[in-house]
């Protein structure tokens, strides 16, 4: 199937570069704030200054899943910058995400931090891979 067919995996048109990057921005931009969120108590005390205090007990179940997301809103970009052929990887970053966010929730955060850094270990592979595959097409 050619790329500029209608097929779902195939984008319509090469975004531009500055979409691109806006997209790589936001969801590094996204893992950052959760990852500070999750493993510094930043929100606890800006919470707790502003009165919000019982809500904290339930920051786990929003930051881990806005964590694992952000991370799979990465691969997009970095599919793009590679400018690779072949279905993109929106699903499987997606189903990914979910799955660890599922798991997260269901091993009550006891593994919470190995979680986290197993999402940005794949993240970080698939940015590997990406380069390598990138190398090896271009001159």
């Amino acid at each position: 199937m050619r790329p500029d067919s209608d097929h779902p995996n195939w984008p319509a048109k090469q975004p531009d570069k500055a979409q691109t990057n806006r997209l790589l921005r936001g969801g590094l931009g996204g893992a950052l704030f959760a990852a500070l969120c999750c493993f510094t108590p930043l929100l606890v005390v800006v919470l707790a200054g502003a009165g919000l205090s019982a809500v904290t007990g339930w920051l786990d179940y929003a930051l881990f899943p806005l964590l694992f997301v952000s991370l799979a809103v990465v691969a997009q970009p970095l599919w793009l910058r590679a400018a690779c052929t072949g279905p993109s990887p929106k699903i499987w970053a997606t189903l990914i995400a979910v799955l660890l966010s599922v798991s997260g929730i269901v091993l009550e955060f006891r593994g919470a931090l190995t979680l986290s850094l197993l999402a940005a270990a794949l993240t970080g592979a698939y940015a590997l891979y990406l380069n390598h595959f990138t190398k090896k097409v271009r001159p």
